[in-house]
């Protein structure tokens, strides 16, 4: 292989760590404004759980324990809203490669799967935090005293943020497979009283053992499969790709 071959790739190679390296120090800038407000984003992530314990704070058990956790609720708070600066670089290193078609298409999807999955964790923080947390508040026995764990409080809302930010994602790629002709929207609509009885499964998996969280996951997941249905109906397949390298 000569030189002339390898210089493309070290040219991507280096391009691809510039952009890595912008994407790390605007996260870094982001940390650190989010640092500096890390007691407010501590209560606004845990006031789902003491709006039903009035008067009452979480407990943390471990020695470095309320400082690590105030890290991590930054550096998730970080990884959020420098998100849209990260895939602009991921947009910008890729879009050279692709066609024009190929182009119109990704810059909606990337648009749209991060709206989606924000709205997938607003729904969860605004609507299923306030109904499980109060429907366990109002379960608990007379005789026993609930003192949630932070660290455990923050697991818990993680592991729901991403599954319901996921599971947003569902009409996206409905609408993706049909435009690149994997399944037709009539072939998905067959396939409804699977998806039905398999989100119910997949709700049993990810989210935590009581019929409330399920119920909270699965219900959604099958509405925004119908929701991604009509959109991919409206939006129907794409057209054949022109490869022209003119249009590049």
């Amino acid at each position: 292989m000569t030189q002339d071959n390898f210089q493309p790739l070290l040219v991507h190679l280096i391009e691809l760590r510039t952009r890595i390296v912008r994407s790390a120090l605007v996260f870094f800038v982001g940390f650190a404004i989010c640092f500096y407000f890390s007691q407010q984003l501590y209560d606004f992530l845990v006031a789902p759980l003491t709006a039903v314990l009035p008067g009452q704070k979480l407990v943390s058990i471990g020695i470095a324990s309320p400082f690590l956790l105030q890290v991590k609720i930054v550096a998730m708070t970080a990884v959020v809203i420098t998100m849209p600066h990260s895939l602009y670089q991921l947009w910008a290193f890729v879009a050279p490669g692709l066609y024009a078609h190929e182009k119109r298409m990704i810059g909606p999807l990337v648009v749209s799967s991060t709206l989606l999955f924000v709205c997938g964790m607003a729904f969860a923080y605004f609507f299923v935090f306030k109904t499980v947390f109060g429907f366990v508040a109002t379960h608990i026995p007379s005789s026993m005293t609930w003192l949630p764990d932070s660290d455990q409080y923050l697991s818990f809302v993680l592991g729901l943020f991403i599954s319901f930010g996921i599971t947003f994602e569902v009409p996206v790629a409905i609408v993706l497979l049909v435009r690149i002709g994997v399944v037709t929207v009539e072939k998905l609509v067959s396939w409804r009283p699977y998806v039905i009885v398999g989100a119910f499964i997949v709700a049993a998996v990810v989210t935590p053992p009581d019929p409330l969280s399920q119920c909270l996951l699965a219900v959604p997941l099958w509405l925004l499969y119908e929701a991604g249905c009509i959109v991919a109906r409206w939006t129907g397949r794409g057209a054949p790709p022109n490869t022209d390298p003119q249009e590049q």
